[in-house]
């Protein structure tokens, strides 16, 4: 008899323990296998969820005649109706961030969700532009709400190594919306009325109220008394630099963007650009999926690239605009170069501020998007009065080099080397 099997036999108890300690070897074995892998069902709820926040955003922007005509206002007064949604967003995200903070996240997310249920039915049903334009704002404080939290949700649901690809997942909505989700309610504008189309955005809506509430985990909000300051995230190192780049880079970006239709009819391109943005939407859906399966080992290069894409789409079209072929490559290269950035700068911000500044770094990213986006269409009208749309290509150049100087500069922190989560 070998000694482990005469103490067995002298005490039974120690056969017992041993046995419930592989079990419970076998019990975290099978739990860390399983947090190995990524929430997809959940994950892509969040995808639908930003989806419909960036869609109710642009959705007017292809139903400006036919609304212009039923409120009976102006195009340029209609056009406006995206300003005053990106108004309420940025007026209203840190602070409506700070007074939720306590709420547990899934009952944060559904109210966002529904608001712009809300949003979107009176917007359709409205014949009133003040009141059209009451419904728009309350849709931009939803999205102040849902954009501040869906980032740091997605990270919560993977472990450390993957929440970048998550962060990717969540964020793919985005291209989504724009490639195929603008074109699509254009359409629907057209043959049906452009209130069907956001009648199908609240139908959509309420699906996906149903879906968060079967597929998606619920965390805690912060403790009572758990409070961080906005100020305090802002001095946590790292944190300035990410929402620098985040400003002036949008800004750049929502400067042509805005007027992409002025610049190619500018071109003699105006009847393709429904054309050049699905090229553009494609290459963003290849950019957020390169983004999400290299984020976690190389953001710091991944957003290098990006910078470095874009800023050579400017350049072609600033020098060789007149080659349509060239116009396209230009595209698709600002494209790749964007498509990932939002991935990129909710990672950087939320690995910066960590868990305790999260949800404070993301609200104050969150509101200066939406400055940059109102900005970038108040900068390129004044470009566009001044000296006209050939100067919208040198504008980003010229902002682009700032961001990629503080990309290059935060080596330590802001956009580090290698990522403090990778594994």
């Amino acid at each position: 008899m070998s000694i482990s099997e005469a103490q067995t036999a002298v005490d039974p108890r120690s056969a017992v323990k041993s046995q419930r300690a592989e079990t419970q070897k076998q019990t975290q074995k099978q739990t860390q296998k399983q947090t190995q892998k990524l929430p997809l069902l959940s994950l892509l709820a969040l995808a639908m969820a930003v989806f419909i926040t960036s869609l109710t955003e642009t959705l007017p922007a292809g139903l400006l005649p036919a609304m212009s005509a039923d409120l009976r206002v102006s195009e340029s007064a209609t056009g406006q109706t995206v300003t005053v949604y990106a108004i309420g967003t940025a007026l209203t995200a840190i602070p409506l961030t700070a007074a939720t903070a306590r709420w547990r996240r899934k009952r944060l997310l559904l109210a966002s969700m529904a608001g712009f249920a809300v949003a979107n039915t009176v917007t359709a049903l409205s014949g009133n532009y003040p009141l059209t334009m009451a419904a728009r704002f309350v849709a931009g404080v939803a999205a102040g709400l849902a954009w501040a939290l869906l980032a740091g949700y997605a990270r919560r649901l993977a472990p450390a190594h993957l929440q970048g690809r998550a962060i990717a997942i969540a964020m793919s909505g985005i291209p989504v919306a724009l490639s195929l989700g603008v074109p699509a309610g254009t359409f629907l504008g057209k043959a049906l009325s452009w209130q069907a189309a956001f009648l199908v955005m609240t139908g959509l809506t309420l699906a996906l109220l149903g879906w968060i509430g079967a597929a998606v985990p619920d965390y805690p909000g912060r403790r009572q008394g758990d409070r961080t300051p906005m100020l305090r995230a802002l001095r946590v190192p790292g944190v300035a630099p990410v929402l620098f780049v985040t400003l002036v880079f949008v800004l750049a970006h929502t400067i042509l963007y805005t007027f992409i239709a002025t610049f190619l009819d500018g071109l003699g391109m105006g009847g393709s650009t429904d054309l050049v943005l699905l090229v553009f939407g494609a290459a963003s859906l290849l950019s957020i999926w390169t983004v999400g399966a290299h984020i976690s080992r190389r953001l710091r290069t991944l957003t290098i690239a990006g910078i470095l894409l874009i800023a050579a789409a400017a350049a072609l079209l600033a020098v060789l605009s007149d080659s349509p072929a060239m116009v396209y490559a230009a595209v698709t290269l600002w494209g790749l170069g964007w498509g990932g950035a939002p991935t990129l700068l909710q990672t950087a911000v939320g690995d910066a501020g960590g868990d305790e500044h999260l949800d404070a770094a993301q609200a104050m990213l969150v509101t200066l998007w939406n400055v940059a986006m109102a900005g970038g269409g108040i900068v390129g009208g004044v470009l566009l009065g001044a000296l006209g749309s050939a100067s919208f290509p040198w504008s980003i150049l010229v902002l682009l080099a700032p961001v990629l100087a503080v990309v290059l500069a935060a080596r330590t922190h802001g956009f580090p080397a290698r990522r403090g989560s990778a594994v």
